[in-house]
């Protein structure tokens, strides 16, 4: 019987990936493959628009990235992004010493001066690859939300939290500001746009430009030769 269960369970999840690379070309893989794997499986998307008998259902399994994830479903239009040549270039780099708890502080809720906004969104890890550290948050977490533990697919599920510098920066700035919110690393967009990725986040949280006031078209985009040392640090990445 364990047998059949842990095979339904495993089909179950194929055919949820498999659909949702299908569907990958609509959404934002990085910030919806976790949440709508899980309402695949749980078949709680499983309609379309025309015949929306699912629609509440999977408005409640979406929760609060519906809006963000529910073209990866069908269940809303493609959004339609203008996105110029910069925003789609960045650099990403990991930081040494950060400071997840105060990371944490500083983005669990808005800003008052709108410095950064925000985003969330769950993320999956293989609990055994990260043994150590999850057995650490599970010690002082195991009742949150942010971490839910499927025993047949050994998978842990943690919030990835992102701020996004509301005005435009070099890179220097962005890395500057983004160790000083204790962030684990950081993504700097050629429009000027930062990033500051938490440390429960893969893949430099959300490979796409989301600042509140930049680009700012007024202004000329490309970044000042004396305000990017290339080749300075060699764990610099470009993307």
């Amino acid at each position: 019987v364990n047998s059949i269960r842990i095979l339904t369970i495993v089909t179950f999840s194929l055919l949820a990936f498999i659909t949702f690379l299908h569907l990958s070309e609509s959404c934002n893989e990085a910030v919806c493959a976790s949440i709508v794997s899980k309402c695949m499986i749980t078949q709680s998307c499983k309609c379309d628009v025309k015949n929306c008998t699912c629609c509440k259902e999977c408005y409640s399994c979406l929760n609060n990235l519906y809006s963000e994830c529910c073209s990866c479903v069908e269940l809303c239009p493609k959004p339609n992004y203008t996105v110029s040549a910069l925003s789609r270039k960045s650099h990403v780099e990991a930081l040494l010493g950060p400071i997840p708890n105060l990371f944490q502080v500083l983005t669990s809720e808005p800003d008052t001066q709108q410095r950064w906004i925000t985003f969330t969104f769950p993320v999956d890890f293989d609990r055994a690859h990260y043994k150590p550290h999850f057995e650490k948050e599970v010690k002082f977490r195991t009742q949150h939300n942010e971490q839910e533990v499927d025993p047949m697919k050994d998978i842990v599920t943690l919030n990835c939290s992102v701020a996004y510098m509301s005005q435009c920066m070099s890179w220097n700035k962005c890395k500057g500001s983004c160790q000083s919110m204790g962030a684990a690393s950081y993504r700097w967009f050629h429009d000027g746009c930062c990033e500051c990725i938490g440390e429960t986040c893969i893949n430099y949280g959300i490979d796409e430009s989301r600042c509140l006031h930049c680009p700012d078209e007024s202004e000329d985009l490309l970044p000042d030769e004396s305000e990017v040392d290339y080749g300075d640090d060699e764990d610099e990445m470009q993307q």
